[in-house]
């Protein structure tokens, strides 16, 4: 009898800080999956999870982010919707979706995922960071400006999990030239990942920055970004659909683009070239005001895009993404309103080149992120603006 007391007592010990819970597999057998106790204690949630950890959240409960957490290979994270996280740790606090492991934030319209801090000031925690298998340009893999985590492979089709309706306030640091937290840092992140309906606000780096990779993402919000609201290197060949991005009202931010290949070699392959769809930028004339920057190599494809508020629309830099733009009908169907100048581009050695006919196309009909310069529909209430 007391032999069988003490198996109670030692396996109620053991579900109060473990969850078992099945999953079926593609051969209908049953893998148990434990979730283990990094979010047990929502007041300090970080940590790791491990290969074959499955840690939920509680919607019920709001998560203070106290410090790193680090999925791990094998290891899943999932938030589901209404799941409010709120970063107490400064930019000691940020979430790294590593190699092989997965993040499942299915959030609705209704009921959106926040991550944000209790301080709003720009800056306050790290942000959201995925590292992937998809080609990169850097080399084979490289290794991660937040969490130090590889990023980099041959597998395009690598799938990292799900964003769905979430928004970042408030995160991202600029520590060093080379050291840099964003809202949302995609690394090597394949085409199998699912990204839409994502809101950037209030960050103090880049709203959404691709490092190669070639993931696709649609419905993307970036307001308020002291740096640029969207930004890519590294050789990233993706899509993005439906793209809103705003400058500050009192003027702080820079591009509504920031575009490169690879600043060492400007042919470096897989080189970047993604397409981009259906966006409006709107922006300021102080600080870094080009509307789309494309420079250091970078290819791309531009349609229905809105221009507002800018010094310069569009600014193509040297001499491979000049050539490649210039005069090439890669950029259709643009507005601009308010844009001090069109167009500009320079070559390598920093010489003014003319833009010549069809470098772009005009459509004062545009509709941008698909309301003009306004909110578009598909923003309203969970992106928080």
């Amino acid at each position: 009898m007391k032999k069988n007391t003490l198996k109670l007592l030692a396996a109620a010990l053991i579900m109060s800080t473990t969850t078992v819970v099945f999953h079926s597999c593609s051969d209908n057998d049953d893998e148990e999956i434990v979730t283990t106790g990094i979010a047990s204690d929502p007041n300090n949630f970080k940590g790791e999870v491990k290969s074959g950890e499955t840690v939920t959240l509680d919607p019920s409960k709001v998560y203070k982010l106290t410090g790193a957490v680090a999925v791990k290979a094998g290891g899943v994270l999932v938030i589901p919707a209404g799941t409010r996280i709120e970063a107490t740790g400064g930019t000691s606090a940020y979430i790294t979706i590593e190699q092989d492991g997965k993040i499942f934030a299915n959030g609705t319209a209704a009921s959106p995922i926040v991550f944000t801090s209790p301080v709003a000031t720009p800056g306050s925690w790290g942000g959201l960071v995925i590292c992937g298998k998809a080609p990169i340009n850097k080399g084979t893999t490289a290794t991660a400006e937040v969490g130090n985590a590889t990023y980099g492979g041959t597998n395009i089709s690598d799938n990292s999990g799900t964003l769905k309706y979430v928004r970042i306030e408030y995160a991202g640091a600029i520590f060093t030239a080379d050291k840099e937290f964003n809202g949302l840092s995609l690394f090597g992140v394949g085409n199998g990942t699912t990204i839409d309906n994502i809101s950037l606000i209030n960050g103090s780096d880049d709203g959404i920055e691709f490092f190669g990779g070639t993931v696709n993402v649609s419905n993307i919000v970036s307001v308020a970004n002291e740096d640029d609201a969207f930004d890519w290197t590294e050789g990233w060949n993706g899509t993005a659909t439906n793209i809103y991005t705003k400058r500050r009202a009192n003027g702080v931010g820079n591009r509504g683009i920031e575009a490169d290949n690879n600043s060492n070699d400007h042919n470096a392959n897989p080189r970047s070239n993604p397409t981009i769809k259906n966006a409006t930028f709107i922006g300021g004339t102080t600080g870094e005001a080009d509307g789309i920057k494309l420079r250091v190599g970078t290819y791309g494809t531009f349609d229905n895009i809105v221009l507002s508020n800018w010094a310069t629309g569009i600014n193509v830099e040297h001499d491979a993404s000049v050539t490649y733009f210039n005069g090439t009908n890669k950029i259709t169907n643009v507005k601009f309103e308010t844009v001090n100048s069109k167009a500009s581009a320079k070559s390598t050695a920093g010489s003014s080149v003319t833009v010549l006919a069809n470098t772009y196309t005009e459509n004062n009909s545009a509709t941008g992120a698909g309301n003009g310069i306004n909110t578009p529909i598909w923003a309203n209430g969970w992106s928080g603006l």
